[in-house]
């Protein structure tokens, strides 16, 4: 298997988490909202919109136009705090994170 096809792999697996632990229902954000220099957009946007407009459909966008992956990937830790954070339940977190790491694992390998 390809490392693109791998990707494609942990994407749809991080999507169908998402979707599990009920993170995948975020409000679309504003046109203006893409614009933010801050990482993971945290001054104009929840991490499951970023997660979901930015971090999975950019990574998509890469896959279907053949171009270049991210040498580096640490999206995981990030993921993790915020949950953490917002109190996301213990199972849904785990859950999560496992796929976001396994993300990171396939672009960083």
């Amino acid at each position: 298997m390809t490392t693109r096809q791998e990707l494609e792999q942990a994407l749809d697996a991080l999507e169908a988490t998402l979707k599990t632990a009920g993170l995948w229902r975020v409000d679309t954000p504003s046109p203006a909202a893409f614009a933010s220099r801050q990482p993971f957009c945290v001054d104009t946007m929840s991490l499951p919109q970023w997660l979901r407009f930015v971090f999975i459909a950019r990574l998509r966008g890469l896959l279907e136009e053949g171009a270049a992956l991210p040498e580096k990937c640490e999206v995981a830790p990030a993921v993790k705090a915020y949950l953490q954070q917002e109190s996301v339940r213990a199972s849904d977190q785990l859950l999560v994170v496992q796929s976001v790491e396994r993300v990171d694992d396939v672009i960083n390998s």
